[in-house]
């Protein structure tokens, strides 16, 4: 899967990859974190990580893991489920995601946004505090991922498809980029600082989520150097209804 993932974003545009991951951590359990910027940056994503040398595992809606065909395929190379709609369901997860985290090598990418940034200039949304749970949770590295480029493959699109009509913008944008061939960069930080983060304090998961968008929105900085301001691409259908509390301004 990860092959033909590769093969296909290199079909569509340019991938970069910097920074790394040392050989230490690669020999213990470990967390990674980016930033949500498009529909394609997960198929980015996994490139980035085939080409460095490491075979990653998503935290993925429940949705996508119950699809046909495709649900199955993640279920059985270790993909993880989360549910945010019932509260027992989602403290049974977060348990499960903890211990698996633990026990196994292959690191687990987490969107601490939850979803694709609505910030106008697509600078990482506030986000939330259960990626930093999970790292204190299971004691294990937290690896910065910062992403820029993908967003131009495929256009956001809508919250919900309620037909054929609504995936017209996203099939046009996704057919058109292998022949704009966006630039996707994508670099690997070093691992974030929690040393000081007490994970039996109150506010903890706060303090350690804080760290965490800072890596990533710092990492994105150079990625995307003759931007800051707002991404060249534009996306008509990504909503801008939300200001990013990472940016330096």
């Amino acid at each position: 899967m990860l092959n033909i993932d590769r093969g296909l974003v290199n079909f569509v545009g340019k991938l970069t990859v910097t920074g790394g991951v040392s050989a230490e951590l690669r020999r213990r359990p470990l967390l990674m974190t980016a930033n949500h910027i498009g529909v394609f940056d997960a198929f980015v994503l996994m490139a980035a990580c085939k080409r460095i040398g490491i075979n990653p595992r998503f935290m993925l809606a429940g949705g996508i893991l119950d699809a046909p065909v495709i649900g199955p395929a993640l279920r059985v190379s270790g993909h993880l489920r989360v549910d945010r709609k019932e509260a027992s369901t989602a403290i049974g997860q977060f348990a499960e995601a903890a211990e698996a985290l633990r026990t196994t090598r292959d690191p687990l990418i987490v969107y601490p946004e939850g979803r694709i940034s609505h910030d106008p200039g697509l600078w990482p949304e506030r986000g939330k505090t259960g990626a930093a749970r999970l790292a204190l949770a299971a004691g294990v590295p937290v690896i910065p991922i910062s992403q820029w480029g993908a967003h131009e493959a495929v256009y956001w699109g809508t919250e919900t498809v309620n037909g054929p009509a609504d995936l017209v913008p996203l099939a046009k944008s996704g057919l058109s980029a292998p022949m704009r061939r966006p630039r996707f960069k994508v670099h690997f930080g070093e691992p974030v600082d929690l040393s000081e983060v007490e994970p039996e304090r109150p506010g903890a998961g706060v303090r350690a989520h804080a760290k965490i968008m800072q890596a990533i929105t710092d990492g994105l900085v150079p990625l995307r150097r003759d931007e800051l301001d707002k991404p060249r691409f534009h996306d008509p259908t990504r909503p801008t209804d939300t200001v990013s509390p990472w940016k330096k301004h």
